[in-house]
């Protein structure tokens, strides 16, 4: 039953929380302590002598944070949701997830949850800087706007690791802790997964934009999802970690990006992040069923 629960985990959140859409509405005000405790739980399993940055991070998160910025001016032209929805999508951080299918994969995990936390910094410092000259408000200013969301965003990205760090040399008791319940992020995740869901759903049945828009953005996603796990794949190629590279660009932080687009952008780009759920898991559903099928033709090669 457990078995079954984890590998249907994602539509059965999808699913619960777009059926009981007005009571996960309610309980939108713990996204972001999901989101922390989950990158809390993640960063307790890093040993500070496994973070090593490479130079592939760096090229990995100039991507995530400049090809942000191409995108939303590529698709500007289809609409201003579609361009939010594409481009939350590009610099929104690796998902806390992703460790785990790289490492099915035959990837490196230490070097994906490196660059998580590499991503999380970056994001932390490139949102605030970049949402309020595409989203300004014209009651306060620029430099205003940038000093509220980091100050909700960094805490909420940075912190979590912080934290971590502070109980593995101060309080090992706890660290020790936490690690054992490292295994607790994924049910807090699919708890994170079913409000995010009724949010999304909630701002498509509030819009009464066309219902080309919506389409549009679930295909501009599903475009720039593709280009992440293949732009990743490339360059990981040349340094020896093509599964990592291609799980750390193309796997996102959806609950996270969702959250934002909600509290920061218009409500109806949550569509883009709300479609890349969808996307991203087909994608890592391909790549394990062909890691399976080579796993299986290798076990009869080697049979004596």
């Amino acid at each position: 039953m457990i078995g079954f629960l984890k590998n249907w985990a994602l539509p059965i959140a999808m699913i619960t929380g777009a059926a009981g859409y007005p009571l996960f509405l309610k309980l939108s005000f713990l996204t972001p302590y999901l989101i922390f405790t989950m990158l809390l739980l993640t960063f307790c399993k890093i040993s500070p002598d496994d973070m090593r940055p490479r130079r592939m991070h760096l090229w990995l998160l100039t991507i995530q944070v400049l090809g942000s910025v191409a995108v939303y001016f590529a698709l500007l032209p289809l609409g201003k949701a579609v361009a939010e929805g594409a481009m939350v999508c590009v610099i929104c951080p690796t998902a806390t997830a992703a460790a785990v299918i790289t490492h099915k994969l035959g990837g490196n995990a230490a070097s994906l949850t490196t660059y998580t936390l590499i991503g999380n910094i970056g994001t932390a410092i490139a949102i605030p800087l970049f949402f309020p000259a595409i989203e300004p408000h014209a009651q306060i200013s620029f430099a205003t706007s940038f000093v509220l969301i980091l100050g909700k965003v960094f805490p909420l990205l940075i912190c979590p690791f912080i934290a971590a760090m502070l109980l593995r040399f101060f309080v090992p008791k706890a660290h020790a802790a936490l690690q054992r319940l490292s295994a607790g992020a994924f049910y807090l995740w699919t708890v994170a997964l079913a409000i995010v869901t009724a949010q999304t759903l909630s701002s498509i049945l509030e819009d009464r934009s066309q219902p080309d828009i919506k389409i549009i953005t679930a295909a501009a996603t599903l475009v720039v999802c593709l280009l992440q796990f293949i732009t990743g794949k490339t360059i990981g190629s040349r340094y020896g970690e093509r599964i990592s590279a291609g799980q750390a660009l193309g796997q996102k932080n959806t609950i996270f990006a969702i959250w934002m687009a909600h509290t920061y952008l218009d409500p109806l780009s949550a569509i883009g992040p709300g479609a890349y759920v969808l996307w991203q898991n087909i994608v890592n559903s391909r790549q394990l069923r062909r890691k399976a099928k080579r796993d299986a033709r290798k076990a009869i090669i080697e049979q004596p």
